[in-house]
């Protein structure tokens, strides 16, 4: 939702998809209120029809998306020895199945435009692994991989594809967290603080604008020194 909110501040009229539309819809009336403008859609990530359906109505009631954030995160943790496949599979196809059909979705609007921003969210564990978290370290390491390629493929036609990795970020899924987890976290992170859900929408706002224009294929750490 900060993302959204930081790119419309920006003059961007976006499209806020997930699942629960019912606390999308509280985002999207604050951007009005502000003056912004804001679409909910409903959008599942493990469905490719789902996706496919979304973003041809996004585009028919918004025109050519120009900028695109993938910002999936789903989880089901535990040991590879004792994880069910269904629970890896899952967790792959929504981070990063799903992104590759969003960012698939968008590209051949965006290359008939000569412009465009995608923008991945992947995860600092992404860059250095977690233990207990195979299945969406795979997919988050995967999305860093994609972002790369994308990057080389769709260069030419000025649309411009990089990665934010945020490390520990104050989030509903953080919040569930152990104190005896939050402080071993603290302690791994040069500017003791956890980052805020602004922190990662600023990055984003950085790489969709003009300034960032000469910057694809990155991968912009969001992590406070957490992994460098």
């Amino acid at each position: 939702m900060a993302c959204a909110k930081t790119l419309a501040a920006a003059g961007h009229k976006v499209i806020l998809a997930a699942r629960n539309v019912e606390k999308l819809q509280e985002a999207a009336d604050e951007i009005r209120a502000s003056g912004g403008e804001a679409i909910v859609l409903a959008i599942d990530l493990a469905s490719t029809d789902s996706i496919q359906a979304a973003i041809k109505q996004a585009i028919a009631e918004a025109g050519p998306i120009h900028i695109l954030v993938n910002n999936a995160g789903v989880t089901k943790d535990g040991l590879s020895m004792r994880m069910k496949v269904d629970d890896f599979n899952s967790v792959i196809q929504t981070n990063l199945v799903g992104a590759f059909v969003c960012a698939q979705g968008v590209m051949s609007g965006m290359m008939k435009e000569r412009w465009g921003r995608i923008i991945n969210i992947a995860s600092v564990v992404g860059e250095m692994g977690n233990a207990g978290q195979s299945n969406y370290v795979a997919s988050k390491a995967g999305l860093i991989g994609l972002t790369k390629s994308l990057a080389q493929e769709l260069a030419s036609r000025n649309i411009t594809v990089n990665a934010v990795t945020p490390g520990f970020i104050e989030t509903d899924m953080t919040a569930v967290l152990s104190d005896e987890v939050k402080e071993k976290m603290l302690n791994i992170i040069p500017l003791k603080r956890f980052g805020h859900a602004e922190d990662i929408a600023n990055a984003v706002g950085f790489l969709a604008g003009e300034g960032a224009s000469y910057i694809t294929g990155h991968v912009l750490k969001v992590n406070g020194g957490m992994y460098m």
